[in-house]
């Protein structure tokens, strides 16, 4: 499997996304809500491509920290941030950012999180990776690449001098 890691591939996922936001959110005035952390920097990313005319507001951000379905197995981070949404969610249409998208729990939380806040017109989800490995009968709208990848490995987008994806196995910290 040939993961896109470079700064150019990553450049081109983020481009044939913006298009495809572009032609399905024009005219719609949407709001942009990125999921820490990795939804937030590919947000940013395609905010810079869409330019600032096509969002009607700054850039919302989710921590989904005490929305997961896991928090009593893997615990709380140390420094979880607020979220900021800093607009009115109701009858809005919302572009929903991710980094990589697994099995739709992240996704859920995200949701369960936004309609606390009120209730949208529409959501749109985007992502820069689509994984296999669903767990839940939801999948993005947009993805700017779809992998296969065996059970014991994960991708991982970092933010060092650009973005770039990383694969890593869960083997060597379960056998730790």
């Amino acid at each position: 499997m040939n993961i896109p890691s470079t700064h150019a591939e990553i450049d081109a996922l983020l481009d044939q996304m913006a298009d495809s936001i572009r032609s399905q959110l024009a005219g719609r005035q949407p709001l942009l809500i990125g999921i820490h952390t990795g939804g937030v920097w590919v947000a940013k990313a395609l905010a810079q491509r869409l330019g600032e005319d096509f969002f009607d507001g700054p850039l919302g951000t989710l921590n989904i920290a005490y929305y997961r379905d896991d928090f009593t197995r893997i615990g709380m981070h140390p420094q979880v941030t607020p979220s900021d949404l800093p607009f009115s969610v109701d009858d809005r249409h919302l572009l929903l950012v991710d980094d990589v998208f697994y099995s739709g729990r992240t996704t859920r939380a995200a949701l369960n999180e936004i309609f606390d806040y009120g209730r949208p017109a529409s959501v749109t989800l985007a992502v820069l990776v689509e994984r296999d490995g669903r767990q839940l009968p939801i999948r993005p709208d947009i993805a700017g690449v779809s992998i296969e990848l065996p059970e014991k490995q994960q991708i991982k987008l970092h933010n060092t001098g650009g973005l770039h994806l990383k694969l890593k196995s869960t083997e060597a910290e379960n056998a730790e």
